[in-house]
């Protein structure tokens, strides 16, 4: 399909819960420079609070009829799936990008197809890292993680912060984060931000250090096995180690005060991770955010879109987080469907090529015909071993002149030349120097390497005393005559560049840490 003219076509959402908009008035200018005439339907971005004058400011025009904006939209951006009267509006052969869920919406995909149409899902965009700044799945779990912390602050009955005050103490709340993917690192770290205690789970043990470096504790279980799915997504484990983390959930759920799981598995129902039992145990005003309610909820008690109240505890099971932050949503999905754009290319040169792995990947529908699933994408290829060596097989040492034994040796010979007629002093000082560089190599020896920088203020304070040493060795009556002054000098000129060496780095590494 190659149009020299094309219109883009922002309607607005048809669901009554459903607050955002596809795309932002910052996104104009963008779509403008591909070639496209920008339509957005009035009132489209009301409730995110982009009403029409901002659109228009932008370069867009606004069409107040419905039905006359999805008859000229050759590129159709939307959110949620089309309804069925929005079907029947849409132009023949048109293009529609949205989320389409196509593995429970059947009877769209058949709809649409009778009508030429190319569809292709945000929720199908392959996630490997070429395609991260089009992942829009990410973008909204990421919204839905802050939001779930927000809204369990809104329940809670007291402060998430410690504090003490002249009223009384405040103890930090405990949350429990059970699954460290977007939303839940997004919830970890909006809750650290607070000022709770952050406990987070996950099966995929390589997300350890990222909860660490948000401020969370990361539960580990004694057991081996690895979560790690396709895609991003953790995979179902086994009995033994479902088992296992259920004991371990029963254990946190009589501490913890704000429960938020987030573990979902495509396609299939999501797990029970919080049972009955559990939510019992919990105390009187505890909290649990659902964010898996859309799959059937990791809490057993949980309802769809719902706020309940069991056992003395509120469970949300709501499934519009982003929406209730809408502003930010719109903001993120736009910045998203312009990237996806842009692989289109530009009106003049508008192609779906099935060869990029992105296309191919998000496109369900090709002017009617089904094309999901697609093929699988490797996300990542496992690297090559090196080919072992047998153990009959001798393997060929390197020798060096250079052996540890014969330099010990030369340099105990070396010692004792330069102290078979040296004085007492000298070789006093002679010892103090070889005993205090052994000490050296083995206290930096010793540290790990990761900690060798922040070691460069401890070598300064050094440098600094051998500046004095220096200086009072060249302060003399005659300092250049004498071999020892000229080696102080050198002396203080390295340490001199050592220190200043050793104060830039620091610095620049405190800046690191410094908030703007």
């Amino acid at each position: 399909m190659t149009l020299a003219y094309m219109k883009l076509a922002v309607p607005k959402e048809a669901l009554p819960s459903e607050k955002r908009v596809a795309v932002s008035p910052d996104n104009i200018s963008a779509f403008q420079k591909l070639g496209y005439e920008v339509w957005i339907e009035s009132g489209a971005g009301d409730l995110a609070n982009f009403p029409d004058e901002l659109y228009i400011q932008s370069g867009a025009k606004i069409s107040k009829e419905k039905s006359e904006l999805w008859a000229k939209g050759d590129l159709l951006l939307k959110i949620n799936p089309p309804s069925k009267e929005e079907v029947g509006l849409i132009k023949e052969g048109a293009t529609l990008i949205s989320f389409a869920y196509p593995a429970r919406n059947e009877d769209l995909l058949q709809a649409l197809g009778q009508r030429q149409i190319n569809w292709m899902a945000m929720d199908c965009v392959p996630r490997i890292s070429r395609a991260q700044s089009m992942d829009a799945l990410s973008s909204m779990a990421n919204v839905a993680g802050y939001r779930a912390v927000v809204e369990a602050s809104h329940e809670f009955g007291r402060f998430f912060t410690g504090q003490i005050t002249a009223a009384g103490k405040v103890p930090p709340a405990k949350i429990l984060v059970i699954g460290a993917g977007v939303a839940g690192l997004a919830a970890i770290g909006a809750a650290r931000n607070m000022g709770a205690i952050v406990r987070a789970f996950d099966t995929r043990p390589a997300v350890q250090e990222e909860v660490k470096s948000l401020g969370g504790d990361f539960l580990m279980l004694d057991f081996e096995e690895d979560g790690a799915g396709s895609g991003g997504y953790a995979k179902v484990m086994s009995k033994e180690f479902i088992e296992a983390e259920m004991k371990l959930f029963a254990e946190q759920a009589e501490e913890v005060d704000v429960i938020i799981t987030t573990a979902m598995i495509p396609g299939k129902k999501s797990p029970v991770l919080i049972t009955e039992e559990m939510v019992k145990s919990m105390k009187q005003g505890s909290v649990i955010v659902d964010l898996a309610a859309e799959g059937g909820g990791n809490c057993e008690l949980t309802e769809k879109g719902e706020r309940i109240v069991a056992h003395g505890v509120t469970i949300l099971g709501y499934t519009d987080l982003p929406s209730r932050l809408a502003t930010q949503s719109s903001r993120l999905y736009g910045n998203n469907l312009v990237k996806l754009v842009k692989l289109l290319g530009s009106t003049d040169e508008y192609k779906i090529d099935q060869e990029d792995e992105i296309i191919r990947g998000s496109l369900v529908l090709d002017q009617g015909k089904l094309s999901w699933p697609p093929p699988k994408v490797e996300v990542s290829v496992q690297p090559v071993k090196p080919k072992e060596k047998s153990i009959n097989e001798p393997v060929e040492e390197k020798k060096s002149i250079f052996s540890p034994g014969l330099m010990l040796g030369g340099l105990c010979l070396l010692l004792l030349a330069l102290g078979w007629k040296a004085d007492n002093d000298f070789l006093d000082q002679l010892t103090v120097f070889v005993l205090a560089c052994f000490v050296g190599y083995m206290v930096v020896w010793n540290v790990t390497p990761s900690l060798h920088t922040p070691l460069m203020s401890v070598t300064n304070a050094i440098s600094g005393i051998i500046l004095i040493g220096g200086m009072l060795f060249v302060t003399g009556a005659q300092p250049w005559m004498e071999t020892k002054s000229i080696l102080a000098g050198v002396a203080i000129f390295l340490a001199t560049i050592n220190v200043a060496g050793g104060f830039l780095v620091t610095h620049r590494m405190l800046k690191m840490f410094r908030k703007e």
